[in-house]
């Protein structure tokens, strides 16, 4: 006796999960943008303090619970791209060329951070405005900011090669934590200055030009950690001729409100200052 078939389980199309995630991925994208879109509408009418996360959700058309699956506080839903930014940055320090001078990578991946921005200049500049007035804000912001500080300068950590700037006397590579600084400190400065302009201009161009400063003053005497051949550099060329002095910690003095180049000129005078009586007194 013949038994029933049981009906046959047919594979998905190739290709069909990768697509079905790329539609859940917008469409948390759409509900977190909404959500902080109606956050920020009602702080600036009614006031940070006096509005509720029930106003919010109901401003954006959703329920209590359906914000608490996107966002653990009032004051989250104001940034909602920084965590899938982050990924973004660390794909970027994943995936970069081994002979890519590691601050060149560190300064790509902070591109992305600006390009969040930049993708809504309008909202960007609603926001500064909004963490300028409210204090929990902008606690907030530099919670985040400092999120990719600490990634960046991780990775300069395992990058740099650290005995091309420290002693026998002194393992702490310092330089790698003031060069991770120096490039978020960059952004920043870049940021804060488009976001006053009310988000107009080339911000990326100006961001670059920032780059070309820390560079000048960083990029010569950061090695990249790889193996160089006898008598040479890491850039393939002779040793540098500081080489003796590579333990030597560099301290200048800058107002806080001096703008970055005049911060970046001080460096880089210094540094010559300081190599010129190096040459002198050998």
């Amino acid at each position: 006796m013949s038994q029933p078939l049981k009906p046959t389980r047919t594979a998905a199309p190739e290709g069909h999960d990768t697509t079905g995630s790329r539609r859940a991925s917008a469409q948390r994208h759409r509900v977190r943008r909404d959500l902080a879109a109606a956050a920020m509408e009602l702080f600036g009418t009614q006031g940070y303090e006096e509005t509720t996360v029930d106003e919010i959700a109901a401003k954006a058309g959703v329920a209590r619970r359906t914000f608490f699956r996107h966002f653990r506080s009032k004051e989250e839903a104001i940034f909602p791209d920084h965590d899938d930014t982050l990924v973004r940055v660390s794909q970027v320090l994943e995936s970069a060329d081994p002979e890519e001078h590691p601050l060149d990578t560190v300064c790509r991946g902070i591109k992305e951070v600006l390009r969040m921005y930049a993708e809504s200049p309008a909202v960007s500049v609603e926001r500064y405005r909004l963490t300028r007035k409210v204090p929990t804000l902008r606690e907030r912001e530099i919670a985040s900011v400092a999120r990719y500080e600490r990634l960046f300068t991780s990775y300069l950590l395992g990058h740099f090669d650290e005995a091309a700037h420290r002693d026998a006397d002194d393992d702490d590579p310092l330089l790698a934590y003031v060069a991770a600084s120096a490039v978020v400190a960059a952004h920043n400065h870049v940021l804060r200055r488009w976001l006053r302009a009310g988000g107009t201009g080339d911000v990326e161009a100006q961001l670059d030009h920032a780059f070309g400063v820390i560079r000048a003053a960083f990029g010569t005497g950061i090695g990249i950690r790889r193996q160089a051949p006898s008598g040479t550099d890491s850039a393939g060329g002779p040793p540098a001729a500081a080489a003796a002095r590579r333990g030597e910690v560099l301290v200048t003095v800058a107002r806080t409100d001096a703008p970055l180049d005049e911060v970046m000129r001080t460096i880089e005078e210094a540094l010559k200052e300081r190599q010129g009586s190096g040459s002198a007194g050998r």
